[in-house]
């Protein structure tokens, strides 16, 4: 370590910023081949994971509000992959809902995850140990930013 605070090799946000960056690249062309973004794709994610979220449950998981989210979820309807519906129970609340082609898109996506993993040049086991940390971290600085 350096004497000097101010240096920007010593900066852990600079680290997982510039690492993001560098992992968006990656993601990149492989998002584009599935007609996607990172944001739609993590939505993506959600929904394989469970259909028929709310808006703000996937806000929640996904940390976006829904003035963020919203327009990215028209985006996803407009090409075909979800549809919005009120929720008859709470007209307040939007239900997503995965369309057939929603559904098959998770097929071609299967060979992200392993190519990703492949590219770290990391093990699974380095990179869940690694993803363990940096949510404990993220969680600190939640919880301290309020």
């Amino acid at each position: 370590m350096t004497d000097d605070p101010l240096k920007l090799d010593t900066f852990i946000c600079f680290a997982l910023y510039s690492a993001n960056h560098a992992m968006n690249r990656l993601y990149k062309p492989m998002l584009d081949a599935l007609n996607l973004t990172y944001p739609q794709y993590l939505v993506m994610v959600t929904l394989w994971e469970q259909d028929g979220q709310t808006v703000g449950g996937i806000g929640e998981k996904l940390f976006l509000e829904s003035s963020t989210l919203t327009p990215l979820l028209k985006r996803l309807e407009a090409a075909g992959f979800i549809h919005r519906i009120r929720s008859k129970e709470d007209e307040r609340q939007v239900l997503i809902h995965l369309t057939s082609e929603g559904k098959a898109l998770k097929k071609k996506a299967a060979n992200v995850p392993p190519c990703i993993l492949d590219a770290t040049e990391q093990t699974a086991e380095e990179l869940t140990r690694l993803k363990a940390e940096i949510t404990t971290l993220r969680e600190a600085l939640s919880k301290n930013a309020a």
